[in-house]
């Protein structure tokens, strides 16, 4: 590409009004023309927030990021974009990820830019953004957060989210006070970045890196690694690079990258979440991908990852002991090496010099944390359009269970009733919670892992079934039924069980069954009733009115579909 060629030249560089008119708002913000003109364009797009704890220090990096930039040839302009803080936005950040998207996309479309670089890492973040630079196809590098350094108690590690809900529920058994809790408060979370353990936010960073969109071993560096700091300066300069060798994004995503990034997540012990980002980026890329991909790769490919909440380590353990780039090392036969990344290097030239530190943290392929895969789709009456479970978190005795339904309206429903004692919840119930999907949550929240009732937790029961429209974090665990499609709020069979209907779990027939004979369950469906809509009218109505189910992924429909934009006329 010559310099005349760069989309922003379109802007900067001819002889009408409108170019003078740029170039005259340039010198306005301090430009000089030669700062700019003739030179890559790149946007940085900063998720960074001052009330998203695992961004706090993005500020901090786009800096070293303009620093790569400046140092390759390009000139850098930063955009800060929406930040979808887990912990505080609610009812759940899940409601804005397509929200992000579109705004990445349109920034993307609608600026003088060449390329951008792409930060993010907290849960919905890294889907967001790759989401709308799939459908604006620019060149574009990811730079993630990097988990957090790992928390501490009385010489005990601490894993974000996994140990919060342990030890929560240490506190309702009455095994610990309010002094260990205070500890506790003081210790889960204490650097900047993401969470260590193997939730969303590590999965969908390492998904990133997997597909060929990140700097090799991007993913796994701890957020305040000096190391850190080097890879944003390097991605900084690489996407110049990137520019001028018009290496866009859909040169790097074709299905060869998203069936590595599924083996990845399974290998990985990944989140359940990941199932439907991955299908919603798909979808952007027009690449088919669905449940049952997920399902059959997770057939074949092994946990090797012994990372919380399937496993015993921590993401800083991970890094040290070789990151993605050794585990993948492992698996190389399961993997499409000859793709192109962002890198310049082939997927399988990114992984030939790895080597794994620690056997234990990333076991060897005859030594698994699990032989398949620890996530599985299952079908059946329940669920007609699938559910997911992680069932490498959950006690094995629950995989094949039958028990009577108790079931929860909606989650306040829940938080009300729970230790209500007439219920009569025991370890054989199954626990039933509809009202939490794409539409009924609104916005699918993380419902999914069920509280256990005190009583239970007293007698030492950790783990029960439960079934749910809703997702759950990455970091939990359990016997955890997510994503029953169609949800309850549309009519799906989840709107139809009672309390003390039979329900079958059976994960290793991958089978979901409501024990209800086909007749009764269509004398019930003639008496259900959809509920009001949620929303009359902003982003939520727009967000009612377009979001599809979650095993569509759970975007928007016009934003999944196939078709173009035309480019903006700069003159």
């Amino acid at each position: 590409m010559r310099p005349e060629e760069l989309r922003s030249h379109r802007w900067y560089g001819g002889e009408e009004l409108r170019n003078f008119s740029h170039r005259t708002r340039s010198r306005q913000l301090g430009l000089n023309p030669e700062e700019h003109l003739g030179k890559p364009v790149i946007g940085i797009l900063n998720t960074w927030g001052e009330i998203n704890p695992c961004h706090m220090h993005l500020r901090e990096r786009a800096e070293q990021v303009k620093r790569g930039v400046w140092q390759a040839g390009g000139y850098p302009v930063e955009f800060p974009v929406a930040t979808l803080s887990e912990t505080f936005q609610k009812p759940t950040p899940m409601l804005y990820r397509n929200l992000l998207s579109m705004e990445t996309e349109e920034i993307l479309r609608s600026y003088p830019l060449d390329g951008a670089v792409l930060m993010g890492g907290c849960d919905k973040t890294t889907p967001a953004l790759l989401m709308g630079a799939a459908s604006a196809d620019l060149p574009v590098i990811f730079v993630p957060a990097g988990p957090m350094l790992r928390g501490h108690w009385r010489g005990e590690p601490l894993g974000s989210g996994t140990d919060m809900w342990k030890y929560w529920d240490d506190r309702r058994a009455g095994l610990i006070g309010d002094a260990e809790l205070a500890e506790l408060e003081c210790g889960l979370a204490r650097s900047p970045g993401h969470c260590m353990t193997m939730g969303t936010a590590s999965t969908m960073t390492s998904v990133a890196e997997a597909l060929g969109l990140t700097l090799p071993g991007a993913a796994s560096i701890p957020a305040v690694d000096s190391a850190h700091h080097r890879m944003a300066a390097a991605s900084g300069a690489r996407i110049v690079k990137m520019v001028w060798a018009e290496l866009t994004i859909s040169r790097v995503l074709d299905g060869r990258a998203f069936a590595d990034a599924i083996t990845a997540v399974l290998a990985l012990g990944g989140s359940t979440n990941a199932l439907i980002h991955l299908i919603a980026m798909a979808g952007r890329s027009r690449i088919p991908l669905s449940l049952d991909d997920f399902d059959a790769a997770a057939r074949q490919v092994p946990v090797l990852a012994n990372i919380r909440p399937g496993g015993a380590y921590l993401m800083e353990d991970f890094y040290y002991a070789g990151g993605l780039r050794g585990l993948l090392s492992r698996l190389t036969d399961l993997l499409h090496t000859d793709r192109i990344t962002v890198s310049g290097q082939t997927f399988g030239e990114t992984l030939a010099t790895a080597r794994v530190h620690d056997d234990d943290v990333i076991r060897t392929r005859d030594n698994p944390v699990a032989a398949e895969g620890g996530i599985a789709v299952l079908r059946g009456n329940l669920a007609p359009g699938g559910a997911v479970i992680k069932h490498l978190a959950a006690e094995p005795k629950l995989l094949w269970h039958t028990g009577p339904a108790v079931v929860f309206e909606d989650y306040g429903d829940l938080r009300h009733r729970i230790n209500d004692p007439a219920l009569s919840i025991t370890g054989d119930s199954v626990l039933v919670l509809r009202g939490s999907g794409p539409l009924g949550g609104p916005g699918m929240p993380e419902y999914g892992m069920l509280p256990i009732p005190d009583h239970l937790l007293a007698k030492g029961v950790r783990d029960l079934v439960r079934i749910s429209d809703a997702r759950m974090s990455g970091t939990s665990f359990g016997a955890c039924v997510l994503h029953v499609a169609p949800e309850s709020h549309v009519g799906g069979p989840l709107a139809l069980v009672r309390d003390g209907d039979l329900i079958t779990l059976d994960v290793p027939g991958r089978a979901l069954r409501l024990e209800v004979d086909g007749a009764e369950l269509d004398r019930r469906r003639a008496g259900w009733r959809p509920p009001a809509p949620r929303f009359e009218r902003g982003y939520g109505a727009l967000y009612t009115e377009h979001v599809t189910q979650a095993d569509a992924g759970c975007d928007f429909d016009f934003l999944a579909r196939a078709g173009t934009n035309p480019e903006p006329d700069a003159r």
